[in-house]
């Protein structure tokens, strides 16, 4: 379950290695120029429209920081942006805001990625069946992240999670 104030879930034991099915290579040039459209997420939070084509953006700018700016691998730029769409569905579908923020830090040996919304109800990590259609969102969170969990702020929350990095 999603950590209270601050208290995360440590991850990392089961993470596969598989070839990406995902290729980073190919960028159009709206992807390298969203961070000129909406911010750059490394220096301050950036604000998007709570609507599902905001997912778009957020993978966009997820893509381009990790990959490009930060020159890492593109299998953990590949599943870093699939957790990153799956927070940022969670903030659109279940918050009832009208906005969400996104910010990414980089620290030695870390990633984090961070989407704020104000609702303060917590994520909830729910068992998952293979024949489930839906809900798999934090799953995925919890297999493919090294950390995560969820910080109650005076104004909402901002759920949040962590991979290691191989720093050069």
């Amino acid at each position: 379950m999603a950590g209270l104030e601050g208290i995360g879930q440590p991850r990392g034991a089961g993470r596969t290695t598989a070839a990406p099915r995902w290729s980073p290579g190919f960028e159009d040039e709206r992807a390298l120029g969203v961070i000129e459209l909406f911010g750059d997420p490394t220096e301050d939070e950036v604000v998007l429209a709570s609507l599902p084509e905001s997912a778009a953006t957020a993978r966009r700018l997820a893509q381009v920081v990790i990959l490009r700016h930060w020159a890492l691998s593109p299998k953990l730029t590949e599943d870093a942006v699939l957790l990153v769409s799956e927070l940022v569905g969670n903030a659109v579908r279940h918050t009832g805001a009208r906005v969400f923020g996104l910010r990414l830090r980089r620290r030695r040996g870390w990633i984090r990625v961070e989407v704020r919304d104000p609702s303060r109800a917590l994520p909830c990590l729910m068992p998952v069946q293979e024949t489930d259609l839906g809900g798999r969102g934090l799953f995925l969170v919890d297999k493919l992240a090294d950390r995560w969990g969820a910080d109650l702020l005076s104004h909402g929350k901002t759920t949040w999670f962590e991979m290691r990095v191989g720093d050069r």
